[in-house]
């Protein structure tokens, strides 16, 4: 199993749902977990918890410095991956801002995989302000400061996931959270967690 499972995608890209339908996995280290780092929403109708676990981004508790994640060594930086952990198994380390930096994520831990979750900008957008834009508690986008900021940094973030997934040729073709634990090499999550990512309008890829 790999150490660690770096998972990025843009603000309203569902990545979340993504995160917690593997997160189950008798094989990943769930100890990053705390009431304080959940988010319930009610976008679908019905209070439901979509957003648990450690995020790393400027302005959370973990990940401040990873806008200049290349300029940490890698000691540096596994030490902020394992700050949120007690446990053991594989951990998901997941960020907005790895989408700018998939390259020196590649190069430092080649034997990591890098989920990369897609969704067009103006869905990006709209999902995240139906979620509860600003007002979302748990993780933090105060730092994006505004509507216009957070379309601005939805485009850039989509754009360079594109880009690295097409310089690694890598297709968003899996089709749902099996199909991924599989692809991760990690023991499937309960029967219970059964996700088919086109139903979400969600493309994931795996480099």
């Amino acid at each position: 199993m790999p150490k660690y499972i770096f998972v990025t995608g843009a603000p309203g890209s569902k990545w979340s749902s993504v995160v917690k339908n593997i997160y189950s996995s008798p094989s990943i280290d769930q100890s990053d977990y705390s009431e304080a780092r959940t988010y319930w929403h009610s976008a679908w109708g019905q209070p439901e918890l979509m957003h648990l676990g450690a995020y790393f981004d400027p302005g959370m508790e973990f990940g401040r410095r990873f806008m200049r994640l290349p300029q940490l060594t890698k000691a540096e930086a596994e030490v902020e991956f394992d700050r949120p952990f007690k446990g053991i198994g594989t951990r998901i380390i997941k960020s907005h801002v790895f989408s700018h930096h998939l390259d020196c994520i590649k190069a430092t831990w080649p034997d990591c995989p890098i989920v990369l979750v897609r969704r067009d900008n103006d869905a990006c957008l709209g999902w995240w302000v139906r979620c509860g834009q600003f007002n979302i508690t748990y993780p933090n986008y105060q730092y994006y400061s505004n509507l216009e900021m957070m379309a601005m940094h939805i485009d850039q973030q989509n754009q360079d996931i594109d880009d690295f997934a097409f310089a690694h040729g890598a297709s968003f073709d899996i089709d749902s959270n099996q199909e991924l634990a599989c692809r991760l090499g990690i023991e499937q999550p309960p029967a219970k967690y059964h996700q088919l990512y086109n139903l979400g309008d969600i493309e994931v890829a795996v480099v």
